[in-house]
């Protein structure tokens, strides 16, 4: 979205700017997220004039539903989205006659599908958002499944001073792990390999380091 007329009159200060943004998109000034494109201040205040781009989170929610809406026609699949919103934080819920087929062997179509969506959404408005795209709560219910694994692992490793090398996973599910691990005495966890062989690695140690992504 981007403000430089008003009633066909050039926008004169960021001010104006904002405050036109805030009537147009229904939000408060504190809710816009803003970059200034173009701005000539003139001669003693007069010719000035700015343009800028501004966006607010009901932008980016609307993205994401004409988004996937679009996708999902595309690839002719009848596919329900609810979209919940907590802060700058998106979970998106799908629901689709043979949810099988999005979440595919291992969930590997579900990861594809968060990756491509999240990879829309920050070109899009050029800042990183946190977005979950979940199928019947099946990457919960794997986010809890790594969990109780990493924690039994922990335990072995920490009883024999053995390390542990997981299977390849994806960043956010990593996330999780070195999470679940972050408060392990002597465990620490460590990111290796490449792409797709890019896995975790529990680790024994006598002093707790920083895990490394």
């Amino acid at each position: 979205f981007k403000v430089q007329k008003r009633n066909g009159k050039g926008i004169k200060n960021l001010d104006d700017a904002l405050r036109e943004a805030c009537i147009k998109k229904d939000c408060r000034i504190d809710e816009l997220t803003y970059n200034v494109l173009e701005e000539n201040k003139g001669f003693l205040g007069i010719g000035s004039s700015v343009k800028i781009e501004a966006y607010c989170l009901n932008d980016v929610k609307e993205f994401l539903f004409d988004y996937l809406g679009n996708f999902f026609t595309n690839a002719n699949i009848e596919c329900s989205v609810e979209i919940f919103q907590k802060d700058d934080s998106f979970t998106i819920m799908l629901d689709a006659e043979n949810n099988a087929v999005l979440i595919g062997k291992n969930g590997k179509t579900l990861q594809a599908i968060n990756t491509v969506v999240k990879s829309a959404v920050n070109s899009e408005f050029k800042r990183k958002f946190k977005i979950l795209v979940d199928i019947n709560n099946y990457k919960q219910e794997r986010y809890s499944k790594l969990k109780s694994m990493a924690i039994r692992i922990a335990k072995n490793v920490s009883r024999t001073k053995v390390d542990a090398s997981l299977d390849p996973m994806s960043n956010d599910e990593r996330k999780v792990i070195h999470q679940a691990l972050a408060n392990f005495k002597h465990i620490k966890t460590e990111s290796e390999g490449e792409g797709l062989n890019r896995h975790l690695v529990i680790k024994y140690v006598d002093h707790k380091e920083e895990v490394s992504e």
